[in-house]
């Protein structure tokens, strides 16, 4: 017999993670299905900033702009843990955009986000300042403002979990392979882990991201009256380029602007490409004319160049922008479009664009959309709870944003055997949960196996049981990025000892 369900999700990226938080905290019954690992494709291939997009204001994309703004700082306050404050560094370069329209747009900027915490812009004297350490000598003077950095991958883990423990069902490795709708809602056939099992849900949420059009197809049997324009975004990892922690943002002769930022400690990021994608959305990666344009880029900044034999790692995601025509890929809207396919009331509500900065907004956006197809009562009841996804805590959250000194020097006084280095890191990842993680240990022993980089049994296990992490991969490049300081046997160790059948240390 078919389970039931309020509303069936296809996709588990940042947004449909986000959208499932939503609904079931709104005391909706959600499934949420993925067909591969929580946000494996785009969700985890992001520069990793929740930014309001300084050059979206370049295209008057002002409520874009301003929304992002505003959620900067509200999803600090509920992941203090793994968001944090950074400030961004723009040289003034001869040639590129002139002094006047940077200061203007860097006052709208500072003055439409609704900004409390985060300091505002400031000059920069980079022959005075160790902040231009490194740069070449062209470059006298810079504007410093602010933005945050977020682990991309921790945040739809995160949402995923409070779903969860909200009453969601999300199902990893599960893919939808068939979706009929009759008078009384939706069957889904779900395949995934040896079986085949159907879903009847009232409404249909369709934010599978690249794969948008493919469930639009599947579902309603006709195209999608949205497209989505595919674009790619590669960025590279190499040895850190400077010792402050500033990021870089610069302009290109291009029109296109990369970032450099201080990455894992000892690495510096720099990204991202903008070109149209094309290609099979599976087993993609960085191409050598990407890698070679990245490091052209940043090294007409720097004294020293930044050759494509220094990288150590790179990752490449594809973007589902909505296509509003835009020329260049750089022009597309980063902004989101929600399609509504409405039979009788039985609706299929497709996600198109959008950026991670503001997938909690659309998620709101889309419970908007839900309320109208539900019976009035039912929609009035749903449509007064909007807005509790910025005020409750993600998970390990549940501390004030100037506690956070605080209580991570409480974790080094509880367990000083983990040393500075790995308590930072592991509170980074797990807040106020890491508890959970380290279940009563007394010594490094207690932690099993350490497979490298400080990664033990202990740890492996919880992210199998709570964070649904199923390979190496899973782990070393998108739970974490310990997978910079890892070698090949030590992943494969990884792999063979999550796909064994050893019981939990935990359980």
């Amino acid at each position: 017999m078919a389970e039931n369900y309020d509303i069936a999700i296809v996709g588990g990226g940042i947004n449909g993670a986000g959208i499932a938080r939503d609904a079931a905290g709104r005391g909706l019954k959600v499934y949420l299905c993925e067909k591969g690992d929580l946000g494996g494709a785009t969700s985890s291939a992001s520069t990793k900033l929740l930014h309001g997009g300084l050059r979206y204001l370049e295209h008057y994309e002002f409520r874009l702009v301003r929304e992002a703004l505003q959620e900067r700082e509200r999803l600090w306050s509920i992941a203090p843990h793994f968001v944090r404050p950074m400030r961004f560094v723009l040289p003034y370069a001869p040639g590129m955009r002139p002094k006047w329209l940077l200061r203007l747009g860097l006052f709208i900027y500072d003055h439409i986000g609704g900004r409390k915490l985060l300091p505002g812009t400031s000059t920069v004297d980079f022959r005075r300042s160790p902040i231009g350490e490194g740069l070449g000598s062209g470059f006298a003077t810079g504007y410093e403002y602010s933005d945050c950095w977020v682990e991309d991958n921790r945040l739809v883990i995160m949402n995923a979990m409070a779903a969860r423990e909200l009453g969601a069902t999300i199902e990893t490795h599960t893919r939808m392979t068939l979706a009929t709708r009759d008078k009384n809602g939706w069957t889904l056939s779900v395949s995934g882990r040896g079986r085949t099992r159907d879903i009847r849900a009232r409404i249909l949420v369709n934010a599978a991201g690249p794969w948008a059009n493919d469930v639009v197809k599947l579902a309603s049997r006709e195209p999608a009256r949205g497209k989505v324009r595919l674009v790619q975004g590669s960025h590279i990892v190499v040895p850190k380029l400077y010792r402050h922690d500033r990021c870089f943002i610069f302009q290109n002769a291009d029109g296109r602007i990369i970032f450099t930022i201080p990455y894992e400690g000892d690495y510096t990021l720099i990204g991202t490409t903008d070109r149209d994608f094309t290609g099979e959305l599976e087993g993609f990666g960085a191409s050598e004319e990407e890698k070679a344009y990245l490091c052209a880029a940043s090294s007409r900044y720097f004294e020293r160049p930044v050759r494509v034999e220094e990288i150590v790692w790179s990752y490449s995601g594809v973007r589902p922008l909505y296509d509003d025509g835009a020329g260049a890929a750089q022009q597309a809207t980063r902004d989101y479009v929600l399609e509504v396919n409405n039979v009788d009331g039985i609706g299929m509500i497709s996600v198109f664009g959008g950026k991670i900065t503001t997938y909690r907004r659309l998620a709101e956006s889309v419970l908007g959309r839900i309320v109208e197809l539900l019976p009035e009562e039912e929609g009035r009841e749903i449509a007064a709870q909007t807005g509790w996804t910025g005020r409750a805590a993600l998970p390990g959250g549940d501390f004030p944003i100037d506690e956070r000194g605080a209580r991570l020097a409480d974790v080094e006084k509880r367990y000083p055997f983990l040393g500075a280095k790995r308590a930072a890191r592991m509170f980074s990842y797990y807040g106020t949960r890491i508890d959970r993680v380290l279940a009563g240990a007394r010594r490094l022993e207690d932690l099993g196996r350490d497979f490298g980089a400080g990664l033990t049994e202990r740890e492996l296990d919880y992210l199998k049981r709570e964070e649904w992490a199923v390979s190496a991969e899973d782990v070393v490049f998108r739970r974490s990025k310990l997978g910079l300081r890892l070698s090949a046997e030590q992943i494969a160790a990884i792999d063979d000892y999550l796909a064994g059948p050893r019981k939990s240390m935990a359980s």
